[in-house]
């Protein structure tokens, strides 16, 4: 009895939280970034592979880039070879669309260096994923499978204050799946902005 009633909890976890749980194949996409160049997960495969969905407007994201928080993180993780993919799925005329030169001009702002930053703007890899807020973060591994889903840490406020004694579940899923360990917190309640579909 005890373990159907966690089977349904987590099931009912797993929908508030997103429809792709930890261990589900990441679904294939293809997306074109600010610089005009293609890509596809399935070029990424053999790779450690993180999905920050992003939106420049939002509050909960400044907190990350404004006080360096995110900027670090990439650079930690694509220095360890992690392919870093930001999406930004906000449609036209919503708070965070932008042309490729205005993304352009925010990454070089924050000093920002994710591997590319994908436009999204008919929301259509965001509705794949089901990304729900601004930051929502995915792990993928190299056999193409997500190993987290969900916030990016365990303070869902917008100050900066609150990253001091936060702990950062993207960084400890990271750390644990390239040493080949299993990633205790595998899926969270993402926080954040909605993502303006």
């Amino acid at each position: 009895m005890r373990r159907i009633w966690l089977g349904v909890l987590m099931a009912g976890f797993a929908a508030s939280a997103g429809a792709l749980p930890p261990g589900s194949m990441a679904p294939e996409f293809k997306g074109v970034d600010s610089n005009g160049v293609e890509h596809s997960l399935s070029e990424y495969r053999g790779k450690f592979v993180v999905l920050e969905w992003a939106n420049q407007g939002c509050p909960y994201e400044q907190k990350h880039y404004l006080s360096g928080n995110m900027e670090s993180l990439q650079k930690q993780w694509t220095g360890k070879g992690v392919v870093w993919l930001s999406v930004i799925s906000s449609a036209p005329g919503q708070q965070g669309y932008g042309s490729p030169a205005e993304e352009n001009d925010y990454l070089k702002t924050m000093k920002a260096s994710p591997t590319a930053a994908l436009l999204d703007p008919k929301g259509a890899i965001g509705h794949l994923y089901d990304a729900r807020t601004t930051p929502h973060m995915f792990v993928i591994d190299p056999a193409g499978k997500i190993v987290y889903q969900g916030a990016i840490d365990d303070k869902p406020s917008p100050d900066q204050v609150t990253l001091k004694g936060a702990d950062n579940y993207l960084n400890d899923a990271l750390s644990a799946a390239l040493a080949g360990k299993p990633v205790a917190v595998a899926m969270t309640k993402p926080y954040g902005c909605s993502v303006k579909y």
